[in-house]
């Protein structure tokens, strides 16, 4: 019979570079590299840059990855192959987020639902993958729906949005200015970006690069010399830039303060510093740096890791009924061929009677016809228990009574020829 089994290279035993070159070509090329092995039925690659994962279906198992593992000249150090079993568990387990660096990130449900349909939509994959692929689609849905696996952000950019909210209870509305369009200012403004926020400034000392995110995100960029002018409008600025000395004096913040009556929240997650820590005795102004930030990022990261078991009770939950679904296609591919022996055998004993009857006398279309819906009726009704018992072994998960069918009935030799 054949089966799942997986080979996986990973954050937890490779490093990125040896991510990277675990495998080389792109995902249409490595899909037809593994299909191409004379026995790989079905196969599906995850590709992303924590993770390269090749799933097959094959009569040897685990055996056909580790050929194609020698054929790579790959490291034992850095593979772990699964089987069935564990293949199932880990992809589940990978689309709820648990096997993620960040513990119940969204990304990878996405990536694994985009990497699956390529395989699909390039034919290799059938029954055995489409069912446990869609099943973790499902099961990841599930998760981030009844746990708060994916709430609370982890990243320092996120909890700084977080923060925001957190202090002023809601940012609809709120005027916004963002020091810094680098990698963390642009997760900073695409969080915000959620948060349905009124006006949405984003400034850096090279205009182009600010003027570049915020044309990409439908905000508006200013020039640097005009930052400290808008202070004066903004309810909410989040600072995020590698300038090696404060971009913001307390002054600076006293000028911006002068003349209005509402707060000003300032969150500088810089490192060194990007605003001046005197700023936080200016009247009205409330000043937090990335040491607020990181009590907010542990605090998130324990509330995750706290919805961990409700998460593994879902995927125990779906694996069992994912099981359950394997063995009844188990149970109803050995009786397909115990049915398909018995049609054999009653069409010959048909025949041979009817060529003996046939020499007496003439038989007739109706005789025939009856002699055959007999036999076919016998075939039926002494199947009917054992296809009852088997179904309902299958569903129990009981593998014996299937085994002891195949080796009733030989069934397994007959399959092992069909594969040969």
């Amino acid at each position: 019979m054949s089966e799942i089994a997986s080979m996986l290279v990973t954050h937890r035993r490779a490093s990125i570079d040896e991510i990277e070159n675990a495998w080389h070509g792109d995902v249409p090329t490595l899909l037809k590299w593994v299909k191409s092995h004379d026995k790989i039925e079905e196969c599906a690659v995850l590709k992303t840059c924590n993770r390269v994962e090749i799933y097959v279906v094959s009569p040897r198992g685990e055996k056909v990855l580790f050929e194609l593992a020698k054929k790579a000249r790959m490291s034992s150090r850095i593979v772990d192959f699964y089987n069935q079993e564990e293949s199932l568990l880990h992809l589940l387990r990978l689309a709820s987020g648990l096997e993620s660096m960040v513990i119940g990130e969204d990304q990878i449900l996405g990536q694994v639902k985009d990497l699956y349909r390529s395989a699909q939509k390039a034919g290799m994959t059938g029954w055995m993958l489409d069912t446990a692929f869609k099943k973790a689609i499902q099961v990841g849905k599930r998760v981030r729906k009844e746990t708060r696996i994916n709430e609370r952000s982890i990243s320092v950019g996120s909890a700084a949005v977080d923060l925001a909210e957190e202090i002023l209870g809601d940012l609809s509305g709120k005027t916004i200015l963002v020091i810094g369009a680098g990698e963390t200012g642009e997760l900073i403004s695409r969080a915000l970006l959620a948060k349905n926020v009124g006006s949405f400034y984003v400034t850096n000392r090279t205009y182009e690069t600010s003027k570049e995110l915020a044309d990409c995100l439908g905000v508006k960029a200013i020039p640097f010399d005009e930052m400290r002018s808008q202070l004066a409008q903004s309810d909410v600025v989040i600072s995020a830039t590698s300038a090696p000395h404060y971009l913001l004096l307390k002054e600076d913040i006293e000028d911006a303060m002068q003349g209005r009556m509402g707060k000003l929240l300032i969150i500088d997650i810089a490192n060194p510093r990007d605003v001046d820590e005197a700023a936080c005795e200016v009247p009205n102004v409330q000043l937090h740096n990335i040491d607020s930030l990181k009590r907010i990022s542990s605090e998130n990261m324990r509330r995750r890791l706290a919805e961990v078991e409700n998460v593994e009770c879902i995927i125990q939950e779906e694996l069992s009924l994912l099981r359950a679904k394997y063995k009844r296609k188990e149970a109803e591919d050995l009786l397909a061929i115990l049915y398909s022996q018995a049609e054999v055998i009653k069409d010959l004993e048909c025949k041979r009677a009817m060529n003996k009857l046939s020499a007496y006398h003439t038989l007739g279309e109706i005789e025939q016809k009856v002699l055959m819906d007999m036999s076919h009726s016998i075939v039926n009704k002494l199947l009917a228990e054992p296809t009852k018992s088997l179904k309902e072994a299958a569903e129990r998960g009981d593998s014996s009574l299937l085994k002891s069918l195949s080796d009733l009935f030989k069934l397994v030799d007959e399959i092992a020829e069909g594969e040969t």
